[in-house]
């Protein structure tokens, strides 16, 4: 199971922090282990980080209304870009 990171930024941090809760139970269908971080530099750049074991669930998610809807409900500005860990 692939350890990814999600990085985007938001129109405001708070209110995109505030839907954490949200963001694991739409989530929680593809991963476990969901992180969510806001940069240390203030500015409004966050990530998430998932242990992910449906990578072609969640991609094919992104391309429904649904996702668009929970990205704007959330403030994300796209794009949205995925890390996977690397392999060693």
């Amino acid at each position: 199971m692939p350890r990814i990171v999600a990085t985007h930024t938001v129109n405001d941090v708070n209110h995109w922090a505030s839907k954490g809760d949200e963001r694991v139970e739409i989530l929680g269908q593809f991963a476990t282990d969901i992180v969510s971080y806001v940069a240390a530099d203030g500015s409004n750049q966050v990530a998430v980080s998932a242990n992910l074991h449906n990578m072609e669930g969640m991609m094919a998610w992104m391309q429904t209304p649904e996702a668009a809807a929970a990205m704007g409900s959330h403030g994300v500005i796209p794009p949205v870009v995925f890390h996977i860990e690397a392999a060693e």
